[in-house]
């Protein structure tokens, strides 16, 4: 599998891991402060070749993530579910722990970037979903994220993923009865 758009991950591991799943130029940030060089350089390959940013699913991951997004508008995202990138001790969490086969998977449902889309989901349907404020919207914000694709987010990050990656009303309600349904099975 040949990726023609540079993948922005956040270090060595990461860029070996892409490497033995698939075809593709990285460019590492090398942390989570990532410096204006760097961000230069991701700037200059979204204009020639368009950019996918594949960090890992935990804090500094999600930092690196809006820093890239802020200052190079349009990227596209790829996104690991958690229990994918745990290390073999299940203590760490990274990209350089996934499988070939869950990273070709999570770039194979890479998702653009939008700024122009005008989404049915509102703030209200994410507090009916218990999405937001409750003692269970942080799990089911994780099923979520896995469902749809967007990977983890807060509350407030919930909703801007959702606009960002437009998805769609129907979608949304889709993947929130999912949710609703896996624990309605396991109660």
């Amino acid at each position: 599998m040949k990726i023609k758009e540079i993948i922005v991950v956040e270090g060595k591991d990461d860029t070996v891991a892409i490497k033995r799943a698939v075809d593709a130029d990285t460019i590492e940030t090398n942390g989570s402060a990532v410096n204006q060089d760097v961000l230069e350089t991701i700037k200059h390959a979204q204009q020639v070749r368009g950019v996918i940013v594949f960090t890992d699913p935990d804090y500094p991951g999600e930092r690196i993530r809006k820093i890239v997004a802020n200052a190079v508008p349009g990227c596209k995202h790829a996104f690991l579910p958690k229990k994918e990138a745990l290390a073999k001790s299940g203590k760490k969490v990274g990209v350089e722990h996934a499988t070939p086969e869950a990273i070709r998977k999570a770039l194979e449902e890479v998702k653009q970037e939008r700024e122009d889309f005008d989404s049915d989901i509102d703030l209200d349907a994410l507090v009916e979903a218990g999405l937001i404020g409750g003692s269970k919207a942080k799990e089911r914000r994780e099923k979520l994220g896995v469902l749809l694709k967007i990977g983890y987010t807060n509350g407030k990050q919930l909703y801007k993923r959702l606009q960002m990656f437009q998805i769609t009303k129907e979608a949304f309600d889709e993947a929130v009865e999912k949710v609703l349904q896996g624990e309605r099975q396991s109660d």
